[in-house]
């Protein structure tokens, strides 16, 4: 086989259709554009997205007005303070688990992320999902530590 004996499969191409060559062809005189009217001049037509009068499409949209869209893959903590956590003794270990026993949480389903919110007197050892900064600053220097979970 040599380059000159390659050729296309059968139907794989197909020639385009020529409008506008009498009418014949089944597309002549007007060239399948009706008669009359914007759209059948050359150059007419409306631009992408009119819409007639009404407000235009990329007008409704949300973005460059502030508010933009929300990601699909967000993902929403369980929001709990330091001020919540002062019931727990010197030394316990503070767990998504721990949090819903003392009933701390009011999604359990969600990851659990410590804010800066009130202070720590007594030194925990916290294991949850996220933690601010302020929050971790304040539990280091009550004697606490902060360890953090992978998002399962």
């Amino acid at each position: 086989m040599r380059l000159h004996d390659l050729k296309p499969n059968e139907g794989s191409k197909k020639l385009r259709k020529r409008i506008g060559r009498g009418h014949g062809s089944g597309s002549g005189k007007t060239a399948g554009r009706g008669v009359k009217g914007q759209n059948s001049r050359q150059g007419g037509g409306v631009r992408l997205y009119h819409q007639g009068g009404n407000l235009p499409f990329f007008r409704k949209l949300p973005f460059m007005r502030g508010e933009g869209f929300s990601p699909l893959n967000r993902v929403r903590y369980a929001e709990v303070n330091l001020d919540a956590l002062h019931g727990f003794a010197a030394g316990a270990e503070v767990t998504p688990e721990t949090l819903a026993e003392a009933g701390v949480l009011k999604d359990k389903k969600k990851p659990i992320k410590i804010m800066g919110r009130g202070d720590v007197n007594v030194a925990l050892k916290i294991k949850v999902h996220k933690v601010t900064d302020g929050a971790r600053q304040k539990i280091e220097k009550a004697g606490g530590s902060v360890e953090t979970i992978a998002l399962a």
